[in-house]
């Protein structure tokens, strides 16, 4: 008897839960697979003690098995949290829960994310409405969770109870603060920054910071980045992608058709594939820029480490919200070509990093075209790698914030030329 499985699109948000958790699962086993449970433990306790400020690598300060067990739990917390909540599973959660998984490599933990998430439920509550309705916002507004670590370390000499209480009460502020400013940096940007949270985020953390400066804080740089484990991370990412391009194959009726036709989309927020494209099509997209993101660091001569892995997962989490290969290519494009004039490497880290992230501005080169996706890769490059100082490096999508800048200076620019030749 031959049995099949077939996908139905009424039940496409189990489908997506399933895989999410499916993902959280892989990298908790893939942890316990590459160290002894010894050592991801006593791992664990570093990540949960050490500074996170931008650019800390867990692989680098604890090991590859502790810093991919604390992403997969990340993730999977995560997952759970927004099943609780009852939300349907589209292309927002999966990219929402990628990006957690992603930066639980380098900057974020179980428990310097659970101020911020108090705060946005007290402003649920302030508000009357269900926590439901902000969650993502305060998911995504878990990149300043660096701020409540250094609060932590910076107030270990007080009293037990101040010390408790100080970054608790500095990351429910943040968790208050961020929905509204959240929404106004969406007017600003109109859809073009896919992260918008990072936006904000760098508003509240520039401000933040400089108050904090002003009570004596310091916030030095910071650089941890570990090598020479290509090949096991390569392979592991290897599998997951070619496992999400196979499963998305079979369930799409063993075809790769409207995968092309996905590219349509500018990827201007809101761009939900799950729900334009379907979940199998969007699968498959996901593994295509999940590939072409790890190919591009090996390419480069760059390492697969904590903060290049954050910003591949970043990518195939929005290759559900936003990101193809005809959007992201030119952005990516334009960090490359800036490299050839301007005085930095592209194995440099921060570089590296921003190549990965630039690709936030994928909906200028999906709507303008590549023209001004190219010329939005060059400046993005050069922003990103200057407004670190803001923010102390707490923020941890520190291009998100400066995509949020590109987008004040270009797009202005790009409307008024665009409006000129059509008057011509």
């Amino acid at each position: 008897m031959k049995i099949t499985f077939r996908y139905s699109q009424d039940h496409s948000s189990d489908y997506v839960f399933s895989t999410l958790l499916f993902f959280a699962f892989s990298m908790v086993v893939f942890a316990f697979l590459v160290d002894s449970p010894m050592a991801v433990f006593r791992g664990m306790g570093e990540i949960l003690t050490q500074p996170a400020a931008l650019i800390t690598d867990y692989i680098g300060i604890a090991s590859m098995g502790a810093a991919f067990c604390n992403a997969g739990l990340v993730m999977a917390f995560s997952v759970l949290l927004l099943r609780a909540l009852k939300l349907p599973f589209a292309g927002m959660s999966i990219s929402c829960c990628f990006l957690m998984a992603g930066f639980s490599l380098f900057g974020k933990n179980l428990l310097n994310i659970l101020p911020i998430l108090l705060g946005a439920f007290c402003y649920s509550l302030y508000r009357k409405e269900h926590l439901a309705r902000y969650i993502y916002i305060a998911l995504f507004g878990t990149t300043l969770s660096p701020i409540v670590t250094e609060m932590a370390l910076w107030a270990r000499e007080w009293p037990t109870l101040p010390r408790m209480v100080f970054p608790t009460l500095v990351g429910l502020l943040i968790g208050f603060v961020l929905p509204s400013i959240a929404a106004y940096t969406m007017r600003v940007h109109q859809g073009y920054n896919l992260y918008n949270v990072g936006f904000a985020a760098g508003l509240v953390g520039m401000v933040l910071v400089s108050l904090l400066r002003s009570f004596g804080s310091d916030f030095p740089s910071r650089l941890v980045w570990s090598e020479g484990n290509n090949l096991p991370l390569g392979l592991y990412l290897l599998v997951m992608f070619l496992l999400m391009i196979g499963t998305g194959w079979y369930y799409n009726g063993r075809s790769f058709r409207g995968l092309w036709r996905l590219t349509r989309h500018s990827g201007r927020a809101i761009a939900d594939f799950v729900m334009m494209d379907g979940y199998p099509v969007t699968l498959m997209n996901m593994g295509v820029v999940g590939l072409f993101a790890t190919g591009y660091v090996l390419l480069v001569g760059g390492q697969l480490n904590g903060p290049t892995i954050g910003g591949v997962l970043t990518i195939v989490g929005f290759g559900a919200f936003g990101k193809h290969m005809r959007n992201i290519f030119w952005v990516m494009l334009g960090v490359v070509i800036s490299s050839w004039c301007m005085v930095w490497d592209l194995t440099d880290p921060a570089v590296m990093l921003a190549a990965l992230f630039s690709t936030g501005l994928a909906p200028i080169a999906g709507h303008f075209g590549p023209v001004w996706g190219i010329i939005a890769g060059v400046i993005h490059a050069s922003v990103v790698l200057n407004v670190g100082v803001l923010h102390g490096g707490l923020n941890l999508y520190n291009n998100g914030f400066s995509a949020g800048l590109v987008c004040i200076v270009l797009l202005p620019l790009i409307q008024a030329i665009r409006r000129e030749k059509e008057h011509e």
